[in-house]
């Protein structure tokens, strides 16, 4: 369909139907009917403001193997396309919930009284976090919800002589504006000067303190807190002298005065800086004033605005005013740069040359942990701790959070296949690399050996899977997943938490994306991510979690991180070639536990089971019952284990209620036992496929007979279906054959 004339100009009918519907421009009179539909909206601060961005977007109840967390939406971009989403952020659902707390302190108590700083090491997403909610904030300020208004001072022309003195009363023939009339929707043309108000003052600090009082006094019940802004505050110094001038012209006439206001939804803009800046490390005061009344148009004010001086303020605490400052890496600016932040936050002002800077902002600031460290040691560090809201934002130590990263940021952008296992292995290191040891001394006896006992590899899956170790037993096993929760805050409290140290994304990022480009791979392989991961540890000198002390179990290790992950690797390719093969019915093993399951519940309430083959009730069968128990290894007596097996499935229930149970996911260790005893009869048919694989691929299967040839298009057939591509089936192939199968005939 082509586009006409006519299409065009609906879109500009449309657009000019949108200005008038989002009510851009108002009167006073108009912004107060607006104010008394909707007070809490139109009657906040900053604070406010971004808590209800916070809640305006809504929450998710996250279920974690180490807890229960609220995840805030807005951290997922949603109004954004999949392309935007892929900046959203990852995991720190507690650093949330805390900058959540900091803004709802700041709403009851009437205003900004601390600083807001985010601390954690380099790479750990604390730019990110606030990259969103200004990104929030800009979405936000478009919905009806959201809507953000300030005002300026409109001045219309005169008429023949008395041109720019009209609405001062000294015109023989206009004597101001008349009742109930306004200034604000005056066309462009017949608007002899407008003021702008650099702060975006809120329209009620038009009024003075004494008339604003009574109006808020009015909207109060439906207000928990007035902010001090409205309450105390005033407009800024320009806005004040013009009321004064107009006050005085009209000789106290209110209404007059407030024709002159034209009321402005404005939005917040990033890009722009309106209500959303960040600022630097550089060494400047950030905000300064300049004359404006020599400006040319501002020449037609009336004359008793003409003989004053009218200054107004710039830089970014007024580009951020009624929204969001980020102070990025604000501990590498000299404390002398920023020591003016002592008296703001506890004052809400700064001085400037002729006035007082009033700004309606919140701050948000970041640093690293080694220049919060050495800032600890400072003298004026005690003065400044009560008024930082002090947040810490550790590297993830959830692989699987680690790994939507990658599959968000990094993936999309591999102009090559991606072979299973590339992002999950670089994940899996990341987190390795920044695990503690748990100290047994901090935990009670029965969790203190079972927890100082865990591998790095065992702790990682525990955080992110729930996975318990194998080894355990069924009691063990209990007792460590009870107490995985104490496991992930155990150094909470601590200077040097887990978390601090380790790889951060960035560095993994550089490890895909240079594993993309491995001239040995036609794709992106795992294996040449392990490559590059060597080539990573290999880097001493540049990373101090490189230079730490390997401790028993494999903690600070690095080899110990590649050897586990190549294991872990060549595992998992290799449950997925038996699975290939089609040797074994993939869902024999699970009917068989469940069988298993039905059988131990009949034998423990003394029931008869159905038999489906003779379809008669039958005692439940021990001989399937023990056949099970000596595959899995069991250990202990067979009714302890039975007992255990129910009473697990009883805490399931009673965890999920409704949900269908999964004996795969409640049991995976004893499924895979399972798994692993029926394939083992079958290894030798495995390895000969295989190794009729390879050859099929990189000889075009030359010399394979018609049999063994078409059992291994059906398993490539199988392996891409599961994501793998020609060369990277090749390659697992050919890896497993060398390092698992090389003694197998």
């Amino acid at each position: 369909m082509g586009v006409t004339g006519e299409s065009l100009r609906a879109v500009i009918e449309e657009a000019r139907d949108g200005f008038s519907r989002e009510r851009r421009i108002l009167s006073f009179d108009e912004y107060l009917d607006l104010v008394a539909e909707a007070p809490a909206r139109h009657c906040r601060d900053a604070a406010r403001w971004l808590r209800d961005l916070f809640d305006h977007y809504g929450t998710v109840t996250l279920e974690r193997p180490y807890g229960r967390f609220t995840r805030w939406n807005l951290f997922d971009l949603p109004w954004e396309d999949s392309a935007g989403r892929r900046d959203a952020l990852v995991g720190h659902e507690a650093l949330q919930a805390d900058v959540y707390r900091a803004l709802s302190n700041f709403v009851r108590q009437g205003r900004v009284n601390r600083m807001v700083l985010l601390h954690g090491p380099n790479g750990s997403a604390k730019s990110t976090f606030v990259a969103c909610m200004m990104r929030a904030m800009e979405h936000f300020s478009t919905t009806e919800a959201g809507a953000l208004y300030r005002f300026h001072w409109v001045f219309p022309r005169g008429k023949g002589s008395d041109a720019g003195r009209i609405g001062f009363g000294w015109g023989r023939d206009d004597q101001g504006p008349r009742p109930g009339e306004s200034y604000a929707h005056l066309d462009e043309g017949a608007i002899e000067a407008k003021v702008l108000c650099e702060l975006r003052d809120h329209p009620l600090l038009c009024l003075p303190g004494d008339v604003r009082q009574k109006v808020l006094a009015r909207l109060q019940d439906s207000q928990d807190c007035v902010p001090d802004t409205l309450s105390k505050g005033g407009p800024c110094h320009k806005c004040q002298t013009i009321f004064e001038a107009l006050f005085s012209a009209y000789r106290g006439d209110l209404r007059k005065v407030l024709a002159h206001v034209q009321v402005e939804r404005w939005y917040v803009s990033r890009r722009y800086r309106v209500g959303a800046a960040v600022i630097g490390p550089q060494m400047a005061v950030d905000a300064k004033e300049r004359q404006v009344t020599a400006s040319r148009s501002l020449a037609a004010l009336p004359p008793s605005l003409q003989n004053m001086a009218l200054f107004e303020p710039f830089g970014e605490l007024v580009d951020a005013a009624g929204g969001l400052l980020e102070y990025a890496d604000l501990l590498k600016r000299p404390l002398e740069a920023w020591k003016y932040l002592l008296l703001m936050i506890e004052t809400g002002e700064v001085s400037l040359t002729t006035s007082t800077l009033a700004a309606n902002l919140v701050l948000i600031g970041s640093s690293n942990e080694v220049h919060l460290d050495a800032f600890r040691e400072h003298p004026e560090f005690a003065s400044f701790r009560g008024r930082l809201e002090l947040l810490r934002a550790p590297y993830l130590l959830d692989w699987k959070a680690e790994e939507a990263i990658y599959q968000a940021q990094v993936l999309p952008g591999v102009r090559r296949h991606v072979a299973p296992h590339a992002a999950e292995l670089a994940s899996l290191f990341a987190v390795l690399t920044r695990l503690r040891k748990p100290a047994t001394d901090r935990f009670p006896r029965p969790l203190a050996s079972l927890a100082g006992d865990l591998t790095p590899l065992e702790k990682a899956d525990l955080f992110a899977l729930g996975t318990i170790p194998q080894r355990l037993t069924a009691e063990q096993s209990k007792e460590l997943r009870v107490g995985i929760g104490a496991l992930w805050h155990e150094t909470e409290s601590q200077v040097t938490y887990e978390g601090r140290l380790g790889a951060s994304a960035r560095e993994v990022r550089g490890v895909l994306l240079d594993a993309a480009q491995h001239p040995t791979y036609a794709c992106l392989s795992p294996f040449g991510v392990l490559e590059k991961v060597a080539e990573l540890c290999a880097r001493k000198s540049e990373f101090e979690w490189l230079r730490q002390d390997a401790q028993a179990g494999g903690y600070h290790d690095p080899r110990y991180f590649q050897r586990v992950l190549r294991e872990r690797l060549l595992d998992a390719q290799e449950d997925h070639l038996r699975t290939a093969t089609g040797l074994v019915d993939e869902s024999r093993y699970v009917e068989l536990f469940e069988r298993y399951v039905a059988n131990v519940s009949a034998w423990l309430k003394g029931e008869r089971i159905r038999n489906r083959v003779t379809n008669r009730d039958d005692p439940a069968d021990e001989g399937l019952m023990k056949e099970v128990e000596k595959t899995l290894s069991t250990g202990g007596t067979a009714e302890e284990f039975r007992r255990n097996v129910m009473s697990a499935l009883a805490a399931w229930a009673l965890d999920h209620p409704g949900e269908k149970l999964s004996h795969t996911v409640l049991f995976p260790r004893y499924v895979q036992k399972l798994k692993d005893a029926t394939y083992a009869e079958r290894r030798k048919h495995v390895v000969a496929i295989a190794r009729d694989l390879v050859v099929l691929v990189a000889e075009d299967g030359a010399g394979l007979e018609s049999d063994a040839r078409r059992r291994a298009e059906t398993t490539l057939e199988n392996l891409i279906a599961a994501g793998y591509c020609r060369a990277c089936a090749r390659d697992a192939a050919s890896a497993l054959l060398k390092e698992r199968f090389a003694e197998t005939k």
